[in-house]
């Protein structure tokens, strides 16, 4: 009997329905339920916290837009610097895929910046903090997309739990016959789990959370998870084949001292009425 057998067999349509033109597939399905939910996160924490729930949707605009544009750089200048560099109209095909998750941290980052600086009483640093719980879910969702597309995928191994990606992309006829982990649900299992975490300090200390306390702890369990990881990936730039370290974690590696930082420098949060914007004052009453 063929020992591949035991394994599971991974080859399922990458498109999960059609409508005329429009192809919805599951990779889009999963990345938009986890803006959806971040959404609903979002508001839930400002309604917590008693903030605007008009911001939010403004909000909701600068983090897709800096997820996918960090996320499509970073990919493209991490990875394969050379062919998008050499052809730069190729930064623009983002339909052939390729995002990164190190390129979407930062475009989150400075998304926060941006909306932060028109936001007074929502400074960068508590933003920081609550964004970190829907991303952390977010991704979750998005591995369990990047498994339905069958890409970022682990090493050999002959582990029960082993998958056959046979429609594996960036793979020869011959290795899609190769039993593989399946890292990305790896992944996928930890940033819920870094998601319940980050969910139960925010419900213990709410809008008192220390500041830097979240995301603090974001950058520390999800990247020393990433490092980790790429143990069990396939390296995917070709110029850091045989370095001692892949690129992806080589880029973790800064974003976890980042979180140490933040973490042994985080502060109490001031009270709420020291940073919500103070009401119109009222003229003074007029002599005579």
């Amino acid at each position: 009997m063929n020992p591949l057998i035991a394994y599971l067999q991974w080859d399922i349509n990458r498109v999960l329905f059609e409508i005329g033109p429009i192809k919805i597939r599951y990779y889009g399905l999963f990345f938009t339920a986890g803006f959806i939910c971040g959404y609903l996160l979002l508001r839930w924490i400002f309604r917590t916290e008693k903030r605007n729930l008009d911001d939010v949707e403004s909000l909701l605009i600068y983090m897709v837009l800096g997820t996918i544009i960090g996320a499509r750089l970073g990919h493209c200048l991490f990875y394969h610097p050379l062919e998008y560099l050499s052809d730069p109209i190729r930064f623009l095909q983002i339909w052939r895929g390729g995002l990164a998750s190190h390129g979407a941290a930062v475009g989150i980052t400075l998304s926060a910046w941006l909306y932060s600086r028109k936001h007074p009483d929502q400074p960068l640093l508590w933003l920081l903090d609550r964004l970190s719980i829907p991303v952390a879910l977010a991704g979750f969702f998005i591995r369990i997309g990047n498994f339905f597309n069958s890409e970022i995928l682990g090493r050999t191994t002959d582990v029960p739990w082993a998958v056959v990606f046979k429609d594996g992309l960036l793979l020869s006829k011959e290795e899609q016959l190769l039993p593989r982990h399946p890292v990305m649900l790896y992944e996928s299992f930890c940033y819920g789990c870094i998601f319940l975490l980050l969910l139960l300090v925010y419900r213990k200390y709410k809008a008192q959370t220390p500041r830097g306390l979240l995301i603090g702890l974001f950058f520390i369990t999800v990247f020393s998870a990433r490092f980790v990881l790429e143990f069990f990936k396939l390296r995917q730039a070709a110029f850091a084949e045989n370095l001692p370290l892949s690129v992806g974690q080589m880029l973790s590696i800064p974003l976890v001292i980042a979180g140490v930082a933040l973490l042994l420098y985080r502060r109490p949060a001031p009270p709420l009425e020291e940073e919500l914007p103070s009401e119109t004052p009222q003229e003074p009453p007029k002599k005579g």
